[in-house]
């Protein structure tokens, strides 16, 4: 096991998605609000590797953000 300590696993929580035309991305700044297609009580997507391993849920206490994992996914067979 300890040769894994060593390995980097990038991961992401996928809250939601929107589509908008480029020239609105343009003109965003700081403190701009993009509305996504899920609310806040959604399953959130989380990834390792751009790849879907677990299914979640959003935690906020106090000033704190974490992301409780509900349901892990299959593996798929090229992953194995």
């Amino acid at each position: 096991m300890a040769t894994l300590d060593n390995v980097s696993i990038d991961i992401a929580v996928v809250l939601g998605k929107t589509a908008m035309p480029i020239h609105q991305v343009l003109r965003l700044g700081r403190g701009a609000i993009i509305e996504l297609d899920s609310s806040e009580d959604d399953e959130v997507r989380i990834l390792a590797n751009n790849l879907p391993v677990a299914r979640g849920t959003v935690i906020v206490s106090g000033n704190r953000i974490a992301v409780e994992v509900k349901r892990l996914l299959p593996r798929s067979p090229e992953a194995a």
